[in-house]
């Protein structure tokens, strides 16, 4: 009884909206958790230039299922296996097995995020994939037992979180895109729903 408790309490997925200000041009938390760092990084993966780093600290009493930050369309869809690093390694956001996903805002700004799996999660799961039309606050997967979102954004954004603050996924607004002239973006299906079962089709597709 105490095991299957556990295990309904760990995998709960609430419902959450995100604030209607936020739907057009905010940021909202990818993950539940507490922001461990900020940072600035010279030139990361997908975004092509200066950007800061949003780290997300999940312990195994928030709630895993993530989603995604910004509405926009999915440019990049990559996943990596890698080390089991502690979550809140320096190094953990490039080194242990991750998944990345770079999404392109319809003003043309470009997100990064990842979902990063620690020293006792070992199991990410997701279903996003490039071409996919996203909105914010939208679920898209899963990284269970404790583990780490990274967002990354460039300097035109405006952020508004701190070190230390408690963020919910989905409804915490961590910043605002600033308002541009809108380019054409491909449409595409929607995302899918969370995915919870090995193996994924995505991640075959993905390593092969």
């Amino acid at each position: 009884v105490g095991g299957l408790a556990f295990t309904l309490f760990f995998f709960r997925d609430p419902e959450r909206t995100p604030p209607s200000g936020a739907r057009e041009n905010g940021i909202v938390a990818p993950a539940d958790g507490r922001v461990v760092e900020i940072a600035e990084e010279e030139k990361p993966l997908y975004l092509e230039g200066p950007a800061r780093r949003v780290s997300i600290f999940l312990s195994p009493l928030d709630v895993h299922v993530n989603r995604v930050p910004a509405r926009g369309v999915v440019e990049h869809a990559k996943y990596r296996p890698g080390d089991y690093l502690v979550a809140w390694h320096p190094k953990a956001s490039d080194k242990n097995e991750r998944s990345e996903f770079g999404l392109q805002h319809p003003s043309g700004t470009k997100l990064l995020f990842k979902q990063i799996a620690g020293a006792v999660a070992r199991r990410i799961e997701y279903d996003l994939h490039e071409g996919d039309t996203v909105a914010a606050g939208q679920r898209f997967g899963i990284v269970k037992f404790g583990s780490r979102m990274d967002l990354l954004v460039p300097p035109s954004v405006h952020l508004d979180v701190k070190e230390g603050q408690t963020v919910q996924a989905g409804t915490t607004v961590l910043g605002r895109i600033p308002n541009a002239e809108p380019k054409a973006v491909s449409p595409s299906r929607p995302a899918g729903a969370v995915s919870d079962t090995r193996p994924r089709p995505v991640v075959r597709q993905l390593l092969d």
